[in-house]
């Protein structure tokens, strides 16, 4: 029952001939496997023949012809032997169903030949730069794409959204998702598409052969281990499987006047604006219907039951939000208060509270979990809690920090949460300073975190070629980039003389106090990246693919250094941003540091006894104190000197101070 749901049988492709070298395919090199090799995570789960990533990283660092004479024919004759296409596919219940009788309450998690994947990567870079230099892909589609993210596409959501409520107009959007997606794909029309716009034969080939003949062991508890044909789709896994997807659904693309239209993989938004929301209903019901039809000449189907509709709103509006529903094929769908997209939650007035109350709540329930391996005077020693704090906890609160920025209401709850976490990883008492608290733990306040993020983002939004990024297509055209390329569906012409009130802030001017006007959402990105211009007249790209020969810009490595450079910039703007914004107290004079104190290294109980000390709140006699003005300073270990924390750590006799 479950093959048959999840893999059912279609017609495969045609059988091919016998196998030549083709003269047209680029020999492969080694750089493209050690490339693909880097990419790979040395903890993934191998497949059926045992193999992890480790193994292979290891066999190309002493001798890399191995893997090179391994792969480079089957790149010549465009070929995938079978031996490489079996998997293995766990299936896995999903929790919280009422009952487990339909194949629907399950999923498949599918582990492929690891040997394979390093060579589906170097094919996937190979074809994301054809499908960019044929067309194949449209500028407004996200996803496993190099140079691209899921930061981009709502943030140019959000950018298109606002851009078209400046001129008084409503604005709603409709999220639709691609039943069963990768499934989705058939073989021939792929080819046939490939075919016609004339990628390399090899390549063509490749594909095909990717798709055929491909066999899946299911493995579930008391199921014999019996192999069976997959005649479907795309292996879910695979690193160029959702490159493949890409190519099939581009053509459900289409321009939207006084709207836009986003994909991120199997995920599609749909925007309009009209002067009111009763003509957005039917913009939507008539774009829904088009984009259907598309999908039905492909074999593809949108989940009504899953789609969202959402009327944005700004926040001075005072009348009652707009609960007009539209019907899709037979289903009301009434406007949602909020909206989860792409691991992030939007409400209808763009208010950050409760996406960030949603990540504090996560935040909460793993730090329950973690602060269990180190209690306040045994376990993990404090740099270990220092990695965990900033590896784990910290990116899970700040997810979609990047280009949201957490309002005052999230920002107390997140603030309180972070001095739990800083006290836990210094051991530090409950009467220290915040400010104290953030330097010896090493971690960054919220608020300057949030904005180095948010300046990490605006570089790359600000470095990324226009013609490949859809957000960075999105710029002002007075923004010092290499490229004067911008995306021809920006609603930012309808923003051309507005009054100043409705009219959007120019983006290398700063936000006034109080804000009577403010940026646009990618303009506020541009403002950002104001502190890092210092020595440059404009800002380079970073290509993720080679540049064709002949263009006039600075050589790719050149480019990538100076990126590289501006990012060490950003960092280094963190410390004064933290300084400023989150002062210590005149008495503590040490200075904040991202990189964890040496100290840290020691046992908790003894490391803990330092951080004490050092932010004088550990009750040496020369420490202040709240209760007592004018105290005793002499060391009562030695009776030498005041005990200070110089005094108790290098210069006191006793030999049972610590």
């Amino acid at each position: 029952m479950l093959r048959d749901h999840f893999f059912p049988l279609k017609d495969p492709l045609p059988r091919r001939g016998r196998l030549t070298k083709n003269p047209s395919a680029t020999p492969l090199a080694e750089e493209e496997i050690k490339l693909a090799l880097s990419k790979s995570s040395a903890s993934s789960a191998p497949g059926p023949d045992g193999l992890p990533y480790s193994v292979w990283k290891r066999v190309n660092l002493i001798n890399p012809t191995i893997l090179f004479e391994l792969l480079s024919p089957l790149v010549a004759f465009g070929y995938l032997p079978p031996s490489l296409k079996t998997a293995n596919r766990v299936v896995l219940d999903k929790p919280g169903k009422a009952s487990y009788d339909s194949s629907a309450s399950f999923r498949i998690i599918v582990l492929l030949k690891t040997i394979s994947m390093i060579l589906e990567r170097v094919m996937t870079v190979r074809l994301s730069a054809i499908a960019r230099s044929r067309g194949l892909l449209h500028p407004n589609q996200c996803g496993s794409l190099p140079g691209l993210s899921s930061s981009d596409a709502y943030l140019t959501l959000m950018h298109e959204g606002k851009t078209l409520q400046r001129p008084r107009l409503e604005v709603s959007t409709l999220f639709l998702d691609i039943k069963t997606a990768f499934h989705k794909v058939n073989a021939a029309t792929l080819r046939a598409r490939l075919l016609a716009s004339r990628v390399h034969s090899y390549m063509v080939d490749w594909v095909s052969s990717f798709l055929s003949k491909r066999t899946c062991t299911l493995l579930l508890q008391g199921s014999p281990n019996i192999s069976s044909p997959v005649l479907v789709g795309t292996p879910q896994g695979s690193p160029i499987s959702p490159l493949l997807f890409l190519l099939y659904v581009a053509p459900l693309h289409m321009s939207v006047p006084r709207g836009l239209m986003i994909s991120y993989i199997d995920d599609f938004s749909i925007t309009v604006a009209s002067p009111s929301y009763r003509g957005n209903i039917g913009r939507l019901q008539s774009l829904f219907s088009t984009i259907a039809a598309k999908g039905r000449d492909i074999g593809v189907s949108f989940s009504v039951p899953k789609t969202e509709l959402i009327h944005w709103r700004t926040p001075s509006l005072r009348t009652p939000p707009s609960r007009a529903p539209i019907e899709l094929e037979n289903h009301l769908l009434w406007p949602s208060p909020v909206v989860r997209q792409l691991g992030c939650w939007f409400t209808p007035t763009f208010n950050t509270a409760h996406h960030f109350r949603h990540r504090l709540s996560l935040a909460q329930t793993i730090f329950s979990f973690v602060k269990r391996l180190s209690s306040p005077g045994a376990g993990l020693r404090p740099f270990l809690c220092h990695r965990i704090a900033s590896g784990l906890i910290l990116p899970i609160l700040s997810y979609g920090a990047d280009l949201l920025a957490p309002n005052y209401t999230a920002l107390r709850g997140m603030n309180g949460f972070c001095r739990r976490v800083q006290r836990w990883t210094t051991n530090n008492f409950f009467s220290t300073p915040t400010s104290i608290l953030s330097r010896e733990s090493c971690l960054p306040p919220i608020v300057s975190f949030s904005r180095y993020r948010r300046r990490l983002a605006a570089l790359r939004v600000g470095c990324a070629p226009p013609d490949a990024n859809l957000a960075s297509a999105r710029l002002p055209q007075s923004f010092p980039s290499i490229s004067s390329f911008r995306a021809q569906d920006s609603s930012r012409y309808l923003t051309v003389g507005l009054s100043s009130v409705y009219l959007p802030l120019s983006w290398c001017t700063k936000v006034p106090s109080p804000p009577i006007r403010k940026h646009l959402p990618v303009d506020a990105m541009a403002h950002l990246t104001l502190p890092l211009q210092e020595g440059l007249t404009r800002y380079l790209l970073v290509p993720d693919a080679p540049t064709p020969p002949g263009t006039n810009i600075p050589p790719p490595d050149l480019m990538r250094k100076t990126y590289q450079a501006l990012r060490t910039r950003t960092r280094n703007i963190l410390i004064p941003d933290w300084v400023t914004n989150d002062p210590a107290p005149r008495y503590y004079k040490y200075p904040p540091s991202r990189p964890p104190h040496p100290i840290m290294g020691l046992g908790k109980f003894v490391a803990g006894r330092i951080h004490q000390m050092r932010s004088a709140k550990r009750y040496l006699a020369a420490h202040p104190s709240w209760f007592d003005e004018n105290p005793d300073l002499t060391c009562t270990w030695c009776a030498t000197g005041p005990e200070s924390f110089q005094h108790a750590i290098l210069t006191c006799p006793a030999p049972t101070r610590v």
